[in-house]
């Protein structure tokens, strides 16, 4: 029901490419929304926020909740369709998570306010072919409260965008 209001054009007027699911509904809900071609599955597997460490740091037989997520995922969907949300402020994990998901994308928020740092995104997360969606938006849309509000946020944006580029550049990528 939920997918095809997301996937299904025809039936909602909506057409998304892809969605942020929560792992904890199981398999039968997250193959639900699997089930339209082309689309794309990102699975909440280890989250930027503090609390954070309540349950994705769990320890269980195969290792890390978070791990176990993205190995049990990854048994659902390949990395042409399943992606992960690996927030920005966990960083020194990324190696760790490439060990897992070594060619699927990774969602990365926190870059910005939240604190995360590109450059360590970057260093030890991207892929020969980058396999970041790097997001940033508190620092960008509250890049200043006054009348200079869309200049603010155009330089932050920029300024976010370039470092990017850099990296790229330094990964020869671009």
């Amino acid at each position: 029901m939920y997918a095809k209001a997301f996937f299904n054009e025809d039936a909602s007027g909506m057409s998304f490419d892809a969605i942020t699911v929560s792992p904890y509904m199981g398999q039968d809900t997250v193959n639900s929304y699997l089930s339209y071609p082309g689309k794309w599955v990102i699975l909440l597997a280890l989250t930027s926020s503090a609390g954070s460490k309540d349950f994705q740091y769990l320890e269980t037989n195969q290792g890390f909740l978070y791990e176990t997520v993205i190995q049990k995922a990854n048994t659902w969907a390949g990395a042409d369709r399943m992606m992960f949300v690996v927030g920005a402020t966990k960083s020194t994990e990324f190696t760790n998570i490439r060990k897992f998901a070594p060619d699927n994308f990774l969602l990365v928020p926190g870059v910005g306010a939240q604190g995360g740092n590109l450059e360590e995104v970057c260093r030890y997360g991207m892929t020969k072919d980058c396999g970041l969606i790097v997001n940033a938006s508190r620092s960008i849309i509250y890049a200043s409260n006054g009348k200079d509000f869309a200049e603010a946020a155009g330089a932050e944006a920029l300024k976010i965008q370039l470092q990017m580029e850099n990296e790229l550049e330094k990964a020869g990528i671009i």
